[in-house]
């Protein structure tokens, strides 16, 4: 038997006018930084607005997400379209693996011939993103800790903001040594800084597209929890799974105990998931003892 379910507002669309904001000052300074970039030469500039653009993207990606999220279920998607976020993370991922791959390469040629660079407009245009970040940092910060998409959106922010740290430091050793290793040098770093990071967001895209158990939610305690409620003799086919990030469905079979209210059993495991868990969607089923026999249990 299920419960009742209004339509879940999902912890992106909580934070849908920070995104707004830190959406069109990443695309200001993306324009700003390639100019900067052709315009000086340098390569650790074009590779921060490399991963400028992922930031832009996911961002953008991010909020037409939520957009598709808050649309109602439909015969056809019963769950609604909450997992649009999800594939939003996903791409935002895989694009920012290959532009990091990417500024890898470029940072070995040039390596082996470093061009010479204008790094007064370097140093200026980099300060400039420097501020930008700090500022979209600030904005994304308390979101980051409630959605796969903030989290996403704060880290991309959080490592444009020391890139533009460590491009700043290339420009003031180019300016005042002569030293143009300084750039590639300097690309790499961001390149390796991008991957692990950018990995870490993949794994949990993909962790919850194959309904792989939330990690806010123990799932030992809860079946602990729900074996122990008042009525209950056991309980079997439990799984959690996220529809999105702040949004985790649950569907269980609970045995009653001889003698127990459907109803109040019923009631008891709804209040336990919903209350003492971070689960929102609660279908729960009651039995007779012995009715488990024809079922597939996990």
């Amino acid at each position: 038997m299920g419960q009742g379910h209004t339509h879940q507002v999902s912890a992106s669309a909580k934070n849908k006018k920070p995104l707004t904001i830190v959406f069109f000052l990443t695309l200001t300074y993306l324009i700003v930084e390639v100019i900067g970039g052709l315009w000086t030469g340098s390569l650790a500039l074009l590779a921060d607005a490399g991963h400028m653009l992922t930031d832009v993207a996911g961002v953008g990606l991010a909020l037409l997400a939520i957009w598709f999220a808050e649309k109602p279920a439909s015969p056809e998607r019963t769950y609604g379209y909450y997992r649009v976020e999800i594939l939003a993370a996903l791409t935002n991922a895989i694009v920012l693996i290959f532009i990091s791959l990417y500024i890898l390469y470029e940072a070995y040629e040039r390596f082996k011939n470093p061009p010479e660079v204008e790094s007064g407009g370097m140093l200026a245009v980099a300060s400039i993103g420097l501020v930008i970040n700090l500022v979209g940092v600030f904005i994304l910060r308390a979101g980051s800790k409630e959605s796969l998409n903030m989290k996403g959106a704060y880290f991309e922010v959080l490592s444009d903001m020391l890139t533009s740290v460590g491009v700043i430091i290339a420009g003031i050793i180019m300016l005042t040594t002569g030293w143009y290793y300084a750039d590639p040098l300097i690309s790499a770093g961001i390149g390796l800084f991008i991957l692990p990071r950018t990995w870490a967001l993949l794994k949990d895209a993909v962790g919850v597209l194959l309904e792989g158990t939330p990690s806010d939610v123990n799932i030992a305690t809860l079946r602990d929890k729900l074996s122990k409620l008042e009525g209950v003799a056991d309980i079997h086919d439990l799984h959690v799974w996220s529809l999105t990030s702040g949004v985790n469905a649950l569907s269980v079979h609970a045995v009653l105990a001889g003698g127990s209210e459907h109803d109040e059993v019923l009631e008891r495991v709804h209040k336990c998931c919903t209350s003492e868990f971070k689960i929102t969607h609660v279908t729960a089923q009651t039995e007779r003892e012995g009715f488990g026999c024809h079922e597939t249990h996990l």
